[in-house]
């Protein structure tokens, strides 16, 4: 299936009210199971991912099949690893690609008892009993490669005979959804301390408590976007997005100031506007602590011709794709780039996005299976008609996506 995206016929306005975020909600799954006594979770995410958590916490089969859910496979590894009996996790191809053996090994340290099924270090897994699980109380993980292997351990560690102490070894990646992790879990309840690399989480009991679930910041960079490749009147209001929020992506606000974008922040969410054109002069990120908004800002950059320098995108490659990859073969389709530079200070990989994008008949963008390529490269439609391959990837996050397109004025065929 390919959609052809144009753009409204006249200025950017109208409301947008968000669906509830996929991290958070996620989360907020697993405490409710650990928990023991049921509590509401209100404005939960419709995203695929996070029903089919919601879906697999609650059946008895001793096969789950996550999909190609990352965040659902790692938190539900953690989880088995607490429940009776023994049980099957797999997922997609794709899902058998992705590595799984440092909370593999770390849980194996707390004593779980866990087979691959397929290749070493990979899913499908098969999870026993868990006699032995938590006969441990130490752990030191590698923190650079996904903040997911820390989170699920630490929604498990209140529940341990001995509660944890997890030492990060190394530069800590997206350390925003570790904060998000540790924040909910305070919400219900469980204490820790958090001093130099050690996270230390007592022994406790979660406490059942009502919540609501703030809007998706993730989701909001693609109105951003829309927002900075406008070149008309821009007066978008996003609902459900809180000021004081717990997710790293709300430094959104901050950086799309460089694109000409105000944030206000209002009863109900924020309000979009257009200040000024974006400004011509380079932009500089470290996206080490919100790693999602990479190819929304890769893709605004090569729109608009700004130069970008990159880092902290050393998750991307093990994502839903190579995002890195697909970033790079999609920009080029519309003369711009994306490349390695020389290594920076500490080593650190930067990348440049170069060009300025422009063509005369439309591109068709693929999406390689991930939901945020369909829709970082979606503003596009602004400049020009685009076509988008296998659109229905969205779902994966946010499924009404391409309807509030429509409800903006885009000509979604």
């Amino acid at each position: 299936m390919i959609y052809t995206l144009r753009r409204p016929k006249g200025p950017l306005t109208g409301t947008i009210t968000l669906a509830g975020s996929k991290s958070i909600s996620n989360r907020a799954l697993i405490i409710r199971a650990l928990c023991g006594t049921p509590f509401p979770i209100e404005h939960l995410a419709n995203a695929r991912d996070t029903e089919l958590l919601q879906a697999l916490l609650n059946i008895g089969d001793k096969v789950r099949d996550a999909g190609a859910a990352g965040t659902t496979f790692r938190f539900l590894t953690a989880y088995l690893a607490l429940q009776p009996g023994t049980q099957v996790l797999t997922g997609t191809e794709r899902m058998k690609q992705r590595p799984i053996r440092v909370l593999v090994d770390a849980l194996r340290r707390l004593g779980a008892q866990i087979e691959y099924l397929e290749n070493e270090g990979y899913p499908p897994l098969q999870i026993g009993s868990p006699e032995k699980t938590g006969q441990a109380g130490e752990l030191t993980i590698t923190a650079g490669t996904s903040s997911q292997y820390i989170s699920a351990l630490l929604l498990i560690a209140p529940t341990l005979p001995g509660g944890l102490r997890l030492k990060l070894e190394g530069q800590t990646v997206s350390r925003p959804y570790i904060e998000m992790t540790l924040g909910l879990m305070q919400y219900f309840g469980v204490g820790h301390s958090w001093e130099g690399n050690t996270i230390e989480v007592r022994r406790q009991d979660y406490a059942a408590r009502p919540f609501r679930v703030e809007a998706d910041w993730s989701a909001a960079s693609y109105y951003y976007a829309m927002a900075a490749l406008s070149g008309d009147e821009v007066g978008l209001q996003l609902n459900g997005l809180f000021a004081d929020s717990m997710q790293g992506d709300a430094v959104l606000s901050e950086m799309m100031q460089h694109f000409g974008v105000a944030t206000e922040f209002n009863d109900e969410g924020i309000r979009l506007t257009k200040t000024a054109k974006a400004s011509t002069s380079d932009f500089e990120w470290d996206f080490l602590r919100c790693p999602d908004l990479a190819q929304t800002l890769a893709v605004v950059c090569g729109a608009l011709g700004t130069g970008g320098r990159f880092c902290g995108l050393e998750t991307l490659r093990i994502k839903e794709t190579d995002r890195i990859a697909a970033l790079q073969a999609e920009l080029s389709k519309v003369g711009a780039g994306m490349e390695a530079l020389p290594a920076g200070p500490q080593g650190r990989q930067y990348y440049a996005v170069k060009g300025k994008a422009q063509w005369g008949q439309s591109p068709t963008f693929a999406t390689y299976e991930d939901h945020r390529m369909a829709m970082a490269f979606a503003p596009l439609a602004l400049l020009g008609e685009i076509r988008v391959s296998e659109p229905m990837v969205v779902v994966k996050s946010y499924p009404s996506f391409w309807e509030d397109l429509r409800g903006l004025g885009f000509e979604v065929e």
